[in-house]
């Protein structure tokens, strides 16, 4: 909101992009970083230890609540301890999944092309609107992505803006790293994994398909047993809750902007906390559906910002250009 106020030439045009940032950042900040993260912890735990929804989250509002409360020094020492060490211990555990099932890889790869590019699919959208069909194919697609990696939202740059670097465009390229990371890597290991393991389009003892984090859950049992339900759910409640920990960091200070002071940001710290009872609670499409309308919202604005200000960016980049040759 600080670049869109102050990079942009037409300083009104700025104001105004940098308003309606902060107040949608507020907005998704309770859809991809809170509810949706809540509902993901909730679902995995009863999956596994059969840990009533309410239940968690209860356990969860207060854990937050207690961290949260500390500010920003409270929540980066939590996530920069449980971050990277689960990263690397799912990563690992995804491979071994991934080779214990390494007969089954070809033909899960098949599968994943012949589901998107089958008779079938190409069927499906000639009787009903080729252009309707591939509008909503490209919606999840982007929708699913950016839940993923936030690529396009600005969300990242909130946090870029507190660390302590000699050069913003260091920070930018540290910053980029993340993507690649979180979706090439982690990301490919879950479908890969996934796929290999025959569990997609199965059911649960209760007849449901099974959906979310319970296929990742059941693809990991194939392999590792009940360890790797237990794995897989201990990774998700500490990704989704360091994410829970990061997205109040963000919607915060969107907050502090919209009221030009940080006075009342314990009622939004408090608010926010409460607020993951509720998507614990809430059925995982409604969830879903809220955090779609509010990235989308969010992207518009920064997508705005970040083609007006492309030229400035070049120019930036080019002059760091000698450090990283150096």
């Amino acid at each position: 909101m600080y670049t869109m106020k102050k990079g942009l030439k037409n300083k009104t045009f700025g104001a105004i992009l940098a308003w309606l940032f902060a107040l949608f950042t507020v907005i998704a900040s309770f859809g991809i970083g809170n509810m949706t993260q809540g509902n993901s912890i909730a679902s995995a735990l009863h999956s596994t230890f059969n840990v009533p929804t309410q239940i968690s989250g209860v356990v969860i509002t207060v854990l937050s609540l207690v961290i949260i409360v500390g500010g920003i020094k409270s929540i980066s020492k939590v996530s920069a301890v449980v971050v990277p060490t689960m990263a690397i211990f799912y990563v690992i555990c995804g491979l071994i999944v991934i080779i214990g099932n390494i007969s089954n890889l070809p033909s899960g790869l098949a599968m994943i092309f012949k589901m998107a590019f089958s008779v079938k699919a190409v069927g499906g959208g000639l009787c009903g609107s080729i252009v309707a069909s591939m509008m909503n194919a490209m919606r999840f697609g982007v929708a699913r992505g950016v839940f993923s990696n936030e690529a396009g939202m600005g969300s990242a740059a909130i946090t870029a803006a507190a660390a302590t670097t000699d050069n913003p465009v260091r920070q930018g390229y540290i910053n980029m790293t993340g993507t690649f990371w979180d979706t090439i890597v982690v990301c490919t290991i879950t479908g890969l994994a996934i796929a290999s393991s025959g569990v997609l389009g199965t059911t649960n003892a209760a007849g449901e398909l099974l959906t979310g984090s319970d296929v990742t859950i059941a693809a990991f049992e194939t392999v590792l047993g009940s360890a790797g339900g237990w794995l897989v759910t201990i990774g998700i409640t500490l990704f989704a809750f360091s994410t829970i920990l990061g997205w109040e960091y963000h919607g915060e200070k969107a907050f502090e902007y919209l009221f030009g002071t940080h006075k009342y940001n314990m009622v939004y710290r408090i608010i926010f906390s409460l607020v993951v009872y509720i998507g614990c609670t809430q059925t995982l499409s409604l969830v879903w559906n809220f955090s779609d309308i509010a990235n989308a919202l969010m992207a518009i604005p920064n997508l705005i910002c970040m083609l007006l200000l492309s030229g400035e960016i070049a120019k930036d980049v080019k002059e760091f250009q000698p450090e990283i040759k150096k």
